[in-house]
């Protein structure tokens, strides 16, 4: 039997490039080990010439970012009808648009917080809403962009109105969410472990946190209760269907258990392009249900279609 022939999308343009190449090298390389002929493509504005000269019989998608992750070059791929892992063009769109996300699964009954979406120079002057609060881009990932604002601080950060902001003008102002960080990986119809991040040296789980060794702690299993951990296994699978996620997501959530054990759950993102890196979540918590890594990609290579 001949195994397919895979061409690993990595790099692009996004702020996320340096993650992207990181994930796609370790995705190519295991796909190696397990016997698929790999070409590895860096994504440059020729995308579309370069998969028509290689007509490969899979795209793997390791981009993150816009471009990789909101739907662009999911549209690309059902042009060329190159059958593709991860979510399709509507749920990356989707997803990728955290105010957007955020009404569809409310309304399937996943817990959210209170946010608001806004231009950042109305951030200015006086506080949106009452501290503690979180500022973030609406279409970013690996956390670009957030800001904390805590609860004694007398104004809002100057940097969201500045020059040097380049994340969009269009910003999402949340509900700071006290407790811990929790996520949950879905794969096909089946919601995986929870983990619990523990940032070491981070205020949050920032982008140092999530992708340099050292920068995060992970407790896979996550220690809390049986009840608690069904509830976001669930929570995560809603989330999953709600936006119409295909192949793996991970749903990223806050559990402030400070006064009773029940405490809040809340849901923040649904990640349709989790990190494949090294220190990378889905890997682990895929390990721990007992998917080596060759086994998760293959997966995911056998799962990968066009009209997604």
């Amino acid at each position: 039997m001949t195994l397919k022939h895979v061409a690993v999308l990595m790099g692009g343009f996004s702020s996320e490039r340096p993650v992207s190449l990181s994930s796609g090298n370790a995705c190519a390389d295991a796909l190696e080990e397990v016997g698929y002929r790999v070409t590895r493509v860096d994504v440059r504005r020729d995308i579309a010439a370069v998969l028509s000269e290689l007509n490969p019989d899979v795209a793997f998608n390791a981009l993150h970012g816009p471009y990789g992750e909101d739907g662009t070059i999911q549209g690309i791929l059902e042009y060329l009808q190159i059958p593709y892992t991860h979510s399709g063009v509507l749920a990356s769109a989707l997803a990728m648009n955290k105010e957007k996300a955020k009404k569809v699964v409310e309304a399937v009954g996943v817990p959210v917080a209170q946010a608001r979406v806004m231009s950042r120079f109305d951030v200015g002057n006086k506080h949106p809403m009452k501290p503690p609060y979180v500022v973030k881009p609406v279409n970013e990932g690996s956390s670009f962009g957030v800001v904390m604002v805590k609860e004694d601080q007398s104004h809002p950060p100057q940097i969201i109105g500045s020059s040097e902001w380049r994340y969009g003008d269009a910003v999402m102002v949340e509900r700071y969410i006290h407790g811990r960080e929790l996520t949950c990986a879905v794969m096909g119809d089946v919601a995986l472990g929870v983990c619990e991040i523990i940032p070491t040296g981070h205020a949050f789980y920032d982008y140092d946190s999530k992708y340099v060794p050292g920068g995060s702690k992970h407790e896979c299993p996550a220690k809390v209760s049986p009840n608690i951990y069904q509830k976001i296994q669930t929570l995560a699978l809603k989330a999953h269907q709600a936006i119409g996620c295909r192949g793996v997501s991970r749903s990223d959530f806050r559990y402030d258990d400070r006064y009773s054990e029940n405490g809040e759950i809340i849901w923040l993102e649904v990640n349709t392009q989790p990190g494949m890196t090294p220190t990378s979540l889905v890997p682990e918590i895929a390990a721990q249900a007992g998917h080596s890594f060759g086994e998760l990609l293959s997966w995911m290579v056998e799962d990968a279609s066009c009209l997604r």
